[in-house]
């Protein structure tokens, strides 16, 4: 009796790609190591699951609610849900090694059990690039940081907007109003924004028994936007607190050294101002130009304090992430990459009677040469293997058989114009180049 079938299904909200698209991703994902490098950026890869009490030391918030978690026999972990808490990890360890300001970046899936939705994933890659410093670190590098977004994405021919805000300012208004007990749940709020409207913003805020005047003061905090010049004389309007006048300093500062480093796609907004615990100063988030309504597709910022659970050294750092699966996602709804530019198999090797072997022979060779193909050895028709090479997108086809075997020469058809020419091994490779 033939044993039951077991349905082949994917577990819901993990990333799958066809080939096709997994050629456009990976072209993007080596683009984005090339200006990682040029900007003097280590390579790390941490494992994909830490102890339970690394990556929960410093979370907080939603994102405790989404981690994966497990047991097995004693021991305790939980798969990352960010590259960050595993980056201070990992420094914490090696301080003694590390030349600073250390530099690295990290490509990889990362994992978080929320609920799955269009362009939200619970397996997703991220991009990080971060800078450690010991003792200290400029505010050079949180403007470092900033301009590898339009670095990257002039790579990948978008245009982009990075805004900025900064975490004491936020700290500062909501200290002024006497709430600064309550930070962490007001800024919560605040950064839903954006996706539950002011109605809403202002439902939430008057449940922690906020009074009109505080809540008009942070939803006009929330508002204030602009270059510098605009959000500095707004921001000194609502108060001269003493964290929020050191927060504007450091923007201040930040916006000199993104001119300096000939950034111009990005402005400061106050409504940036980021989920995670242990962010301390500049936070920013990255939007495609045209399709800002898609939401952020990256985002980061300086966290001073994150490495103290872990080390006695200070070890501050700011840090950039890109959400990969995110941008992928949004590229191929709004058409802003074409798949044709990213096929891989260029030529294809059609064998006619008795000629693999020889067809072999001129694949190694080809691969040799640094040209990608296949031979079509499979049991059909001449006619159906010149339609699986168009299916598969192949540019050129090189047709051998005996005749061609007894010219020393190879009939090649060019798949876009129909047009086929008797060439040398040569001129081929000249062709190809």
């Amino acid at each position: 009796m033939q044993d039951k079938k077991i349905l082949p299904r994917k577990v819901t909200g993990f990333w799958e790609l066809e080939p096709e698209q997994e050629l456009v991703f990976e072209n993007i994902i080596q683009k984005i190591k090339n200006v990682f490098l040029r900007h003097a950026f280590l390579p790390l890869d941490t494992p994909v699951m830490e102890y339970s009490e690394i990556l929960l030391a410093k979370s907080g918030g939603e994102i405790d609610k989404q981690i994966y978690r497990f047991e097995k026999g004693s021991t305790d972990a939980c798969l990352r849900y960010d590259f960050t808490v595993p980056l201070a990890r990992y420094v914490a360890m090696k301080e003694g090694e590390l030349t600073f300001p250390f530099k690295r970046f990290q490509i990889g899936k990362v994992y978080r059990g929320e609920r799955p939705q269009k362009g939200r994933y619970r397996e997703f890659y991220q991009c990080d690039a971060d800078i450690i410093g010991n003792e200290n670190l400029s505010l050079v590098a949180d403007a470092e940081c900033i301009s590898l977004y339009e670095d990257i994405f002039n790579e990948l021919n978008l245009d982009c907007q990075v805004e900025i805000s900064n975490r004491k300012i936020l700290y500062g208004v909501i200290e002024s109003i006497g709430e600064a007990n309550r930070f962490q749940e007001i800024s919560t709020i605040l950064d839903k924004y954006e996706k539950i409207g002011e109605e809403e913003t202002l439902k939430l805020l008057f449940e922690l028994n906020l009074d009109n005047k505080k809540c008009k003061i942070l939803l006009d905090f929330i508002k204030i936007k602009g270059n510098f010049g605009e959000i500095n004389k707004n921001l000194l309007k609502l108060s001269k607190n003493q964290t929020l006048v050191e927060g504007i300093e450091e923007l201040k500062e930040v916006d000199q050294h993104l001119k300096n480093l000939s950034v111009n796609n990005y402005i400061f907004n106050m409504n940036i101002i980021r989920g995670h615990n242990y962010y301390t100063g500049c936070v920013f988030e990255v939007f495609l130009k045209d399709h800002h309504n898609m939401g952020a597709v990256g985002g980061g910022g300086r966290y001073d304090n994150l490495a103290n659970y872990f080390s006695s050294k200070k070890l501050p750092g700011v840090g950039m992430s890109i959400g990969l699966s995110r941008l992928f996602d949004i590229l191929q709804q709004t058409d802003l990459i074409n798949k044709q530019n990213y096929q891989n198999n260029n030529v294809a090797i059609i064998p006619l009677g008795d000629t693999l072997p020889q067809c072999l022979s001129l694949s190694s060779k080809l691969r040799k040469d640094g040209i990608s193909c296949e031979v079509l050895f499979n049991d059909k028709s001449f006619k159906s293997k010149l339609k699986d090479a168009n299916k598969k997108g192949v540019q050129t086809v090189i047709i051998v058989g005996e005749n061609e075997l007894k010219a020393l020469k190879y009939s090649v058809k060019n798949m876009s114009t129909g047009e086929q020419n008797l060439l040398t091994y040569e001129e081929i490779i000249n062709l190809r180049r």
